[in-house]
């Protein structure tokens, strides 16, 4: 039989203990993750194309650009619509990008790539990304490099996807986001409101019930936050943490995803800037030339 390589190209397994994850070579991303055995992310197998952006990097943005436009110092870009059904462009430049292994170790990987300039987005970055793990579950630090000489627009998120036992309606849900931004039919932001007291409020624990969510969350603690999600036992499922560099959370609990993974699992996203943030300039983070960049994030499963 001839051999073939995975769609997702190299995959490099880290281990430590009862941790286990699985870095990927296209897009540098994370394509499964288990501890003791059991699959903390809803991952994908290795002879599958990624779906629905699990696990990957978005950078150099996360989410939504609207017509995939923007102006900055007076000149406007024109990214391609990699959402062409809403004419956007979606989760940044990387994720079909291969990275290479920059470090490899027993429990530890450090994967990058470099983004030229291109139509769109001209500015030369190195991204780098080390996934660990330890005791205390997975760590991702991400690392951005202008190697321009012009200051350069900056975003990055993740897309995890949660593996939940049985059904999504009972997974009991808490996020520390203050405000949630309301969205159009294209899921572009149109403004923002509390959550205080409304269906979207999850700063208690509470379960996700019926709501159908594809939500960007704002206003969290500085200095750090967290998104949990627990069984209405009480019993921890996965703690999402992010440093002070990551101020949004997108949650997502897959109900437009075609079967099987239709509302199967919940995406917890943490995000350095919101939707359509080159727009608005909201948390859009500028890196100096021959500056560097740096955030971390992690998972801690339940026991």
């Amino acid at each position: 039989m001839d051999h073939k390589d995975p769609p997702s190209g190299t995959q490099w397994t880290i281990r430590d203990g009862d941790h286990e994850a699985v870095v990927v070579e296209v897009g540098g991303g994370l394509r499964a993750y288990r501890h003791a055995g059991r699959e903390v992310l809803d991952g994908y197998p290795a002879d599958e194309l990624c779906p629905a952006s699990a696990g990957s990097v978005l950078a150099p943005w996360p989410n939504r650009i609207r017509d995939g436009r923007y102006t900055l110092d007076g000149v406007t870009h024109q990214l391609a619509l990699s959402e062409p059904t809403a004419n956007n462009a979606i989760h940044g430049l990387v994720r079909w990008v291969p990275w290479h292994a920059v470090e490899v170790s027993d429990r530890a990987v450090t994967v990058g790539c470099t983004l030229p300039a291109q139509p769109g987005y001209p500015w030369t970055l190195r991204l780098g990304t080390t996934w660990d793990v330890g005791p205390d579950g997975l760590r991702a630090t991400h690392r951005a490099t202008n190697l321009g000489d012009r200051p350069a627009p900056f975003g990055l998120g993740v897309h995890p996807y949660l593996a939940v036992p049985g059904r999504v309606e009972d997974v009991m849900l808490s996020v520390p986001g203050r405000t949630r931004l309301l969205l159009d039919g294209r899921k572009l932001p149109i403004g923002a409101a509390r959550v205080a007291g409304g269906d979207r409020d999850f700063t208690a624990s509470r379960a996700i019930g019926g709501a159908q969510l594809d939500d960007a969350f704002g206003e969290v603690p500085d200095g750090g936050s967290a998104v949990t999600l627990s069984t209405v036992d009480g019993e921890s499922i996965a703690e999402v943490w992010a440093d002070g560099s990551f101020r949004w959370w997108q949650v997502f609990t897959g109900d437009p995803l075609p079967a099987p993974r239709t509302r199967r699992s919940v995406a917890v996203e943490p995000m350095t800037c919101p939707p359509d943030a080159f727009h608005s300039g909201r948390d859009v983070i500028t890196i100096e030339p021959g500056d560097t960049w740096q955030g971390s994030w992690g998972i801690a499963p339940g026991r």
